[in-house]
């Protein structure tokens, strides 16, 4: 591809994706009625999906292997378990040093709903975005590791501007979750993997552990913690993103995925 064709991929790509992901969640947060936001949460991100694919398809001319209907099941279940293992592993490692404990708990299936598909939406534009365009157009023109640190650093800058953020929590989401997500791309060759992560990830440690999720409360949560200690173990207000201990699982996965990836995926 000519660099200047790459350069209006990329930037055409980002711009496009960011307004959409924009106005999908405007339309999201609209109705007063919880059942169309959920609905409009879906539509948004299957027509996201379906959008990618076009674009991709006529900007590039090639097919989107990456959206391939193959391999939607098999690494989408991986992705959501490794993101509730992930999560399980952090918080549990916070339980052993008496940093997290439950309370209570509650379960009301409409905000659980809402607040499930809500993240699919978050989960399916920011891989769109962060893998689908900008590590995988950069991993193609020079190498993975460029790639990595690029599309990692911009990820954990698009947090910046979010509740309680530090140049810390911000550079903890670029090692944990950038890098990780990155990983998880170039191991499986398709987007479905960083999807199930990413999905889970923002479920599991909101509305099911009760963490905040990149600085943002959540009010409708499975369990009540009790969450006490110093914020390099709990990653106090920005929530569980920005502790040591995501830090490090977040590292680990990323060097099992780097090593283990199939040699043959670009």
């Amino acid at each position: 591809m000519p660099f200047w064709k790459w350069i209006l991929c990329l930037l055409g790509g980002l711009l496009l994706f960011i307004v959409l992901y924009g106005l999908a969640q405007v339309a999201v947060d609209w109705p007063e009625s919880p059942w169309l936001g959920m609905a409009i949460s879906l539509v948004s991100a299957l027509l996201g999906l379906l959008l990618y694919a076009i674009w991709t398809n006529l900007t590039e001319r090639r097919p989107v292997s990456e959206l391939t209907l193959k391999r939607t099941w098999a690494d989408l279940g991986l992705g959501l378990l490794l993101g509730v293992c992930y999560f399980g592993i952090v918080v549990g490692l916070m339980a052993l040093a008496k940093c997290y404990a439950i309370s209570g708990a509650q379960f009301q299936p409409v905000p659980q709903l809402e607040a499930l598909l809500g993240f699919l939406l978050v989960a399916v534009f920011e891989e769109i975005i962060f893998r689908g365009i900008l590590f995988r157009l950069i991993d193609d023109r020079w190498n993975t590791l460029l790639a990595l640190i690029i599309s990692a650093l911009l990820f954990g800058a698009g947090h910046l501007a979010n509740p309680g953020a530090t140049l810390w929590s911000t550079f903890a989401i670029a090692l944990e979750a950038g890098l990780l997500l990155g990983a998880a791309y170039k191991f499986s060759g398709t987007l479905w993997l960083p999807i199930g992560i990413h999905w889970a990830w923002n479920y599991v440690q909101g509305n099911v552990l009760g963490f905040a999720v990149s600085g943002k409360p959540i009010s409708d949560k499975i369990f009540s913690p009790v969450i006490t200690g110093p914020d390099w173990i709990t990653g106090g207000v920005f929530g569980a993103e920005a502790s040591v201990p995501a830090v490090v699982i977040g590292l680990l996965l990323t060097v099992i995925l780097l090593f283990a990836r199939k040699r043959d995926v670009r």
